[in-house]
């Protein structure tokens, strides 16, 4: 209340013609009014809010307010306790002065009480000239008329008792009606007959499509498509007089729902119906899952560590002296050969690789993506692997200009997808890419085909890591790494048939974030630290092919003296040279030393705690790697590892 207010307030009451004062719950004043201060004769400081009504008592009696007390202190803490316990009541009452008041005390709902004081001496005066000048009146009737007199003035005061508390009950019972319609989430009760006797009106904002004005219909009425028959069990457990939570799916919103039951008793304990509380915890749901493929990945990346290092040296190795034999005059049995081992390094590299993104700890990258334009370019990248007698079709339902997402994964998911459906198919037939919003909650992309479909035990396990239908050709990660990409986003994975062919539904959060570009290499002197004189060798060939001009170090040492050539453009150095972290904690001097960029490479697995903490400050490329990967790193700006 504003200053103003209270002057204004304070100014009303003192036009009353009566004596006022209101004390609270712990008998101190709150507000009185001027005639109080006048009729009792009382000073400032009682008179001020604050003041103690029991040191206002013990004034009025040490001034004879009420004639002789024989124990003062006594009448005080009477007159204290009765307070404490106030109740409705009128009185009147003679003071020293002969002056006669009537006291009518009403207590508040929210604590303390509000007493009137009226001068009624004039009043009784009269009364007794009247009783003096009415010899013929009755004295019974006179008697009866002063007692319906005093009864009416005390059933005012309870009167005005009962209104105050049903103004207050009804302010309660509106504020509780508001706090309940602005919750977010939605409270009914329903009765034996299941048909709601109350509810909140915020059904359709949890689950949209439904009503909001449901109170007299019944639930099963109400929550169509599905969702009665997710919910019953549960309710009849609630109406059994057992409380409960339960979560769903509303398939007709796609949101997550987690409702909870409780039962509601009469007082003989039996269950006259149920109290119902619905929230959506789309969000939750989807962070949930996140985190839970998060922790699958820990757990794996637990298996794969401790060979991922050996066995991608060796890869590399592998990979150099094949490239050096194919340099040379062999015999077409030879050059087969060479083929062929280099075609099986490839693919233990790309398995490898493969392993470690699903176990290693992957960054998702989401961006502000115009996803019918990605989605677009898919095609572009897919049509050239497909033979000519397959149909490759895309269609976008209308949807938001720019959508969170992961365009990298967004785009290796569907590849795959694409790959699997060509394989299923044959030569002839078609593969069709739809993408849709549902429900302003997800964003929904599908790849149906008109192959044989999915057996009934790739239904069951398709999405399990190397299982495979391709036998030997395949490794059983593809649809695996599809899963765990869409789980780490939060969402999820759907295979189905559809009659002739089969379709994979992947169902991604709605949102939005910023955009970030990629920065173009030129030619450049390269400084190339690697202990390893194979892997030197053929990293230093792939950046001379790049068109670069290369500097070798063999060690940390050797590096750090040749860093501050003029004209270096370029640092390339392995994580681990002559101990576990020497290339990053040479990295590091050279970042803070020199004026060119540092850029790493590794044996390292994703989730080796040495490549994570190196991640951290630039671009790192994981062994072993081909030309193409090593130009398209080195163009990468920092921050894309």
């Amino acid at each position: 209340m504003t200053s103003k207010t209270l002057a204004l307030t304070q100014s009303g009451l003192n036009l009353i013609a009566q004596a006022l004062s209101i004390f609270d719950q712990d008998l101190r004043l709150v507000v009185c009014n001027r005639r109080y201060r006048d009729l009792f004769d009382l000073p400032k400081e009682l008179t001020t809010a604050g003041a103690r009504f029991e040191d206002t008592i013990r004034y009025l009696v040490q001034r004879g307010e009420y004639d002789e007390v024989e124990d003062p202190e006594a009448f005080v803490q009477d007159r204290v306790d009765q307070a404490r316990a106030f109740e409705p009541h009128y009185l009147e009452r003679q003071r020293a002065n002969g002056d006669t008041i009537s006291i009518e005390g009403s207590p508040l709902p929210s604590g303390g009480w509000v007493a009137v004081y009226t001068d009624i001496t004039a009043l009784k005066v009269q009364e007794r000239l009247l009783r003096s000048r009415s010899d013929d009146l009755a004295e019974q009737v006179f008697e009866y008329a002063e007692e319906l007199s005093a009864s009416n003035r005390a059933l005012a005061a309870t009167n005005a008792t009962l209104q105050e508390t049903q103004h207050e009950l009804t302010e309660m019972a509106a504020r509780a009606r508001m706090t309940a319609e602005m919750m977010p989430a939605h409270i009914a009760r329903i009765d034996r007959a299941r048909r709601y006797t109350y509810s909140n009106r915020q059904l359709s904002t949890v689950m949209p499509s439904r009503p909001s004005e449901i109170t007299g219909k019944l639930i099963s009425e109400t929550l169509d498509g599905g969702a009665y028959d997710q919910i019953k069990p549960s309710l009849d457990r609630a109406f059994q007089g057992t409380s409960n939570v339960f979560e769903f799916t509303d398939d007709v919103s796609s949101r997550r729902i987690r409702v909870a039951f409780t039962p509601d008793r009469s007082e003989a304990g039996a269950v006259s119906g149920v109290y119902i509380l619905s929230m959506d915890i789309t969000e939750e749901a989807q962070a949930r899952a996140a985190l839970a493929q998060t922790h699958k990945r820990e757990l794996a990346a637990q298996l794969t560590n401790g060979l991922a290092h050996d066995f991608s040296n060796l890869l590399t190795i592998i990979l150099g002296a094949q490239s050096r034999l194919g340099r040379q005059s062999l015999d077409k049995a030879a050059q087969e050969l060479v083929h062929a081992t280099t075609a099986a390094a490839r693919r233990g590299g790309r398995l490898l690789n493969r392993l470690a993104k699903i176990s290693g700890p992957r960054e998702m990258r989401p961006v502000a993506t115009d996803l019918p334009g990605l989605l677009r370019e898919i095609v572009i990248l897919a049509k050239p692997s497909l033979p000519e007698g397959i149909a490759l079709e895309l269609n976008i339902s209308r949807m938001p200009a720019l959508l969170d997402l992961d365009p990298a994964s967004l785009q290796d998911s569907l590849l795959n997808l694409i790959i699997n459906a060509r394989d299923a198919i044959g030569d002839q037939g078609r593969i069709c890419i739809s993408a849709s919003v549902r429900r302003d909650t997800w964003v929904e992309i599908q790849v149906c085909d008109s192959g044989g479909g999915f057996s009934a035990e790739a239904l069951r396990h398709a999405l399990d890591p190397f299982f495979t239908t391709k036998g030997g050709e395949g490794s059983g990660l593809g649809l695996s790494m599809v899963y765990d990409l869409v789980q780490l986003a939060g969402g999820h994975v759907r295979l189905e048939n559809t009659g002739p062919g089969a379709c994979v539904t992947l169902r991604l959060p709605l949102r939005l974030p910023p955009l970030h570009a990629k920065a173009d290499a030129t030619s450049l002197l390269v400084l190339l630290i690697e202990d390893n004189a194979d892997i030197r060798t053929l990293v230093r060939e792939m950046l001379v092919d790049m068109g670069h001009q290369v500097i070798e170090a063999a060690s940390a040492e050797e590096g750090l003296a040749l860093a501050h050539i003029d004209g270096l453009g370029l640092v390339l150095s392995d994580i681990s040279l002559e101990h576990r972290s020497a290339g990053l904690d040479l990295a590091r001097k050279i970042r803070d030393t020199a004026p060119c960029p540092v850029r790493l490479m590794t044996s390292r697995s994703v989730n080796d705690p040495i490549r994570i903490e190196a991640a951290r400050d630039g671009p790192v490329i994981g062994k072993p790697f081909t030309a193409t990967q090593l130009n398209v790193f080195l163009r990468e700006e920092p921050g894309n590892d």
